[in-house]
C-alpha cells in the first residue's frame, strides 16, 4: 500500500478541522438550551434617567400604560383588577408582592383568549416588574414568568408587551404620558 505524502497530511488536519467543528456546535447547542431553559420567559428592559419611586408609581398606574378600561385597584398588595380587550382578551389579576420602589408581581388568576386553542394559556403565570437604579439610571425589568414560545399566544403576546411596556410604559414613566388602550365598553367573559 502506498501513501502520498500530501494525503497524510491533508486527513488529519481535515479531522482536526471536523473534530474542532463538532466540539464548537455541541458547544453552541449546549449553551442554547442552557440560554432556553433559563431565560425562556418573556422579558424586556428600560432604562431611565427617572427616580426608582417615578418608575415604580408609574407601573402602578395600569390605567396609564395598558389599558383605560382596567378595573379595579391597581396600586396596593392583594389588590385584584381586570384587564379585558372587546372579546378577544380578559384577565383577572391579583397583586402577590408589592415592595415600594423594588418590585411589583401580579399572578394571573384567570385568563381568556379567543384566539388560542388553550383559552387559558395565561392563567397561573406571574407577570413582574423589577426595579433597579444602574449607575445614575433606573432599569425596570419586565418578565411574565409562564409566557413561553411553547404558547400559541407567545408571538401576539410578546408583541403586545414589547409595545406597551417599550413605549407606552416608557412614555409614561418619561413623559407622564403612556399610550394606553382606549376604553371600550366591556364585554364579560365567563
Amino acid at each position: 500500500m502506498t501513501t502520498n505524502s500530501n494525503t497524510s497530511i491533508l486527513v488529519p488536519g481535515m479531522l482536526a478541522c471536523i473534530l474542532a467543528l463538532c466540539s464548537a456546535s455541541t458547544f453552541s447547542q449546549n449553551q442554547l438550551k442552557t440560554q432556553k431553559m433559563t431565560n425562556s420567559d418573556f422579558t424586556t428592559t428600560l432604562l431611565v434617567d427617572q427616580t426608582p419611586k417615578e418608575a415604580f408609581n408609574a407601573i402602578n398606574n395600569v390605567r396609564g400604560w395598558w389599558s383605560e378600561g382596567v378595573e379595579g385597584s391597581t396600586d396596593k398588595l392583594d389588590a385584584e383588577f381586570t384587564y379585558h380587550y372587546e372579546d378577544v382578551h380578559y384577565c383577572q389579576m391579583k397583586i402577590i408582592e408589592f415592595i415600594p420602589n423594588k418590585k411589583v408581581v401580579w399572578l394571573v388568576k384567570y385568563n381568556y383568549f379567543n384566539f388560542t386553542k388553550d383559552r387559558s394559556e395565561w392563567t397561573g403565570t406571574k407577570i413582574s416588574f423589577e426595579i433597579a437604579e444602574k449607575g445614575k439610571k433606573t432599569e425596570i425589568r419586565f418578565t411574565h414568568r409562564g409566557l413561553v414560545p411553547e404558547y400559541e399566544c407567545f408571538d401576539v403576546c410578546s408583541n403586545a408587551w414589547s409595545q406597551y411596556i417599550q413605549q407606552s410604559l416608557m412614555g409614561l414613566i418619561t413623559t407622564g404620558k403612556g399610550k394606553p388602550q382606549q376604553f371600550n365598553k366591556r364585554v364579560k367573559i365567563q
